[in-house]
């Protein structure tokens, strides 16, 4: 399978702000937070807490694992470009099963499919069908776009593994306890590297300039 052509767009230098701790932690998945100190805590104490300007500063530091003075410091340039990680998996998801994509023809299951993706997953993966992994053909919709979650998110955790640690460890915050990006499976690490060079070009042509 011919590999992508680099792109201008890919190699543009990109001024990209750094992630300060605040902003990290107020993105963290309340999920993750919950898992960390209470399971049983609600919704609502958990948005206070993440809310909180003194809390800001120590949640990235407990929910990475460290003790680090974090006060005043920054993690550098996002490895998605500041962009929702679960976005970013879906992309990956509808490339992985581009086949099934194009063969879903019916408007009313298209109809569903959209639904549950969204248009932007469905049109990126056909425009990248001929990078698609999977062979087999899902005709059903719900199934389509159930595997198109887990077979996403599960590329995005085995291409964190070629990242450093702590970008990994910051990116997987901000995703829902649970999700396939937790547990990548020996196929996922086979592809994930061509198909996020494909989802990090696009997030590049969208990400802000410093």
């Amino acid at each position: 399978m011919a590999r992508p052509k680099p792109s201008a767009e890919r190699h543009r230098p990109l001024k990209l702000p750094s992630v300060g701790v605040r902003e990290l932690a107020a993105s963290i998945h309340p999920t993750r937070l919950a898992a960390r100190l209470d399971t049983n805590l609600s919704a609502a104490t958990l948005l206070r807490l993440q809310k909180s300007p003194r809390l800001q500063l120590r949640l990235p530091g407990l929910l990475l694992g460290n003790d680090m003075d974090l006060n005043g410091s920054d993690f550098g340039p996002d490895p998605l470009f500041g962009r929702d990680p679960s976005r970013a998996a879906r992309l990956a998801g509808g490339i992985w099963h581009a086949r099934s994509l194009t063969r879903l023809i019916s408007k009313h299951d298209v109809t569903i499919l959209i639904g549950r993706i969204g248009t932007e997953v469905q049109a990126f993966g056909i425009r990248h069908a001929a990078h698609a992994v999977s062979t087999g053909v899902i005709a059903d919709p719900e199934q389509l776009a159930q595997e198109i979650e887990d077979d996403g998110h599960a590329c995005l955790g085995a291409w964190l593994d070629e990242v450093s640690a702590l970008d990994r460890r910051r990116v997987l915050l901000r995703l829902a306890v649970g999700t396939a990006a937790d547990n990548p499976a020996t196929e996922h690490r086979d592809g994930a590297g061509r198909l996020f060079s494909l989802v990090l070009a696009q997030l590049a042509t969208e990400a802000p300039a410093g």
